[in-house]
């Protein structure tokens, strides 16, 4: 029996993700009297202090970023994108959002890509015997798929790292002639994916990575946050990656977002330009 192999592997999703990035309105924000930034300020480290230690797949953590693409990141977890909405509107809502300025935003939602698995589970089923794209293959496709979706629970739904920094990135894939991600075989992107896990997974004690899947619902096809408690493992990960063929012949990046986690307690000192006190 030929070996059956599909065009586009399956894969899992699950908690919906927004970054939202700001500029704040120093010109504005250091005008206001004392007393009206302490009642602004209580407001919103209220809502933050409630909204990053909620359960996981349901959290809002800031970061102040550094370099000229803003001053504040957002990173919303939500179970779905009316949850988002709502986080969202909520900001709007805040008093502090009248020194905000919004510069940029990324939708996407947790993916788990299943190369390896995919490969697997059509193997598995063209041994019963299955037909491919009959019911009984699709539901025996995602009988197995429901059981992958249950033992990676943590990872669909996480917890945003306490990690203190943090590195955002969209990226895609090429689809120019002759280097076109989507043309190539399957078995060959699952090895190439092969590759570049293995580097990832050098770094798994240094740098804890998210990946969003955003085909449809922004520019770029995914999205990628690094969390360390050290900015350079970043610079090594991303350089090493470089080098496997996923990168160095198929890869896109979009902007880098660089930031420095900031808590709750820890916006008062953010908006009183008090770097060292935001984030310790």
């Amino acid at each position: 029996m030929s070996q059956i192999l599909p065009i586009v592997p399956l894969t899992l999703e699950g908690a919906s993700v927004l970054h939202q990035m700001f500029r704040v309105r120093w010109d504005q924000w250091l005008a206001v009297d004392a007393g009206t930034r302490t009642e602004v300020l209580d407001e919103a480290r209220a809502w933050l202090a409630a909204a990053e230690t909620a359960a996981g797949g349901s959290q809002t953590v800031a970061y102040a970023m550094l370099g000229h693409k803003g001053d504040l990141l957002l990173l919303h977890y939500r179970p779905d994108f009316s949850a988002l909405l709502e986080a969202q509107l909520q900001v709007s809502g805040l008093r502090i959002a009248g020194y905000l300025e919004a510069v940029n935003s990324y939708l996407s939602v947790v993916e788990l890509g299943l190369y390896e698995s995919t490969r697997k589970i059509y193997e598995e089923l063209a041994a019963r015997g299955l037909q491919l794209d009959t019911a009984e293959w699709e539901q025996s496709q995602q009988e197995l798929l429901d059981r992958q979706r249950a033992a990676m629970s943590g990872r669909l739904n996480p917890e945003v790292p306490s990690s203190r920094y943090l590195c955002f990135y969209p990226m895609g894939r090429k689809r120019d002639a002759g280097e076109n991600w989507y043309l190539q075989p399957f078995a060959d992107r699952q090895r190439m994916m092969h590759e570049h896990g293995m580097i990832g997974r050098k770094y798994g004690g240094e740098v804890k990575q998210v990946i969003s899947g955003s085909i449809g619902f922004d520019d770029w096809e995914w999205g990628v946050d690094l969390f360390a408690d050290d900015p350079l493992p970043f610079k090594r990960l991303i350089y090493e990656m470089r080098f496997d063929a996923a990168s160095a012949v198929y890869a896109l990046f979009g902007p880098f977002y660089v930031g420095l986690r900031v808590k709750a307690q820890g916006l008062a000192a953010f908006m009183a330009q008090d770097a060292r006190s935001a984030v310790a």
